[in-house]
């Protein structure tokens, strides 16, 4: 007879003693993505260029031991390599990569007047950096039985003029996502979360942080009536690392309040 699950085989905190690395964690969607699994029970590395905000991430979770901070460039090998072997020192597995770091900005120049580099900068830190995370975490992710969370956006999917840089290291984010998921499979599941706007004013390190200045306008035109925050997103992203989401692999998960589903008229 198939077991039907009574109350208590619910799991209240599904990232008991669980460790993940994420990407860009000090500040934004990433440091709501490694609060989420603090508070889920999890030990977490946080990866961040940003120091300042890596330290005071640290002293504002008071987490002890189950939370580190190390610098990350995710667009350079070797500061990948190094992240993921502090991880190993520190915590001796990994059973989670969010790989989250990106340039947030999606805005360029048109397109005919925009340069290589900045092209390639994109694509540096949004896809290579996946790339390179995944890569030097898989082995030890693989013993682990763990999990691959890619931050996409739903510009991966829509678009606004001047956006081709940003969309498409996005876009090749769900396309890794998929192939990942089948080549690391059954071993290690990937997927990915796309969130639309995420209000991350709050979120920032102490000497930038501020209340986001929304209208009502900016709330209303959501079906779900309001922005997001990060903890909107770091509430998926914990479902997608732990156990209760064993049976979803190679998939993406739009989290923007309906925005994408409206249909929209000038």
């Amino acid at each position: 007879m198939t077991h039907v699950p009574a109350i208590d085989d619910y799991d209240a905190r599904p990232l008991q003693d669980r460790v993940v690395l994420v990407t860009g964690g000090a500040q934004g969607i990433g440091r709501g993505i490694a609060q989420a699994v603090l508070a889920a029970g999890g030990r977490v590395l946080v990866g961040d260029l940003d120091r300042e905000a890596g330290r005071a991430c640290l002293a504002e979770w008071d987490a002890g031991e189950r939370a580190a901070f190390a610098w990350l460039d995710v667009s350079r090998e070797t500061s990948v390599q190094r992240w993921v072997q502090t991880a190993l020192a520190r915590f001796g597995r990994i059973d989670g990569l969010v790989n989250n770091a990106g340039i947030a900005d999606p805005h360029r120049a048109p397109l005919a007047s925009l340069s290589l580099a900045d092209w390639n900068r994109y694509l540096a830190t949004n896809l290579t950096g996946t790339f390179l995370c995944s890569k030097h975490a898989l082995p030890a992710l693989a013993e682990a039985g763990g999990a691959i969370v890619n931050i996409a956006s739903t510009r991966a999917l829509q678009s606004e003029p001047d956006t081709e840089a940003y969309a498409a290291s996005k876009g090749g984010m769900l396309a890794f996502t998929h192939a990942l998921a089948v080549s690391a499979g059954p071993s290690v599941r990937v997927n990915a979360i796309l969130p639309g706007w995420i209000a991350t004013a709050a979120w920032q390190k102490p000497a930038e942080r501020h209340a986001p200045k929304l209208s009502r306008k900016d709330h209303t035109q959501h079906p779900a009536g309001r922005v997001g925050t990060p903890r909107d997103i770091g509430a998926l992203a914990v479902y997608l690392l732990s156990a209760q989401s064993a049976f979803v692999t190679g998939q993406h998960f739009v989290i923007d309040g309906g925005m994408t589903v409206k249909m929209q008229y000038a």
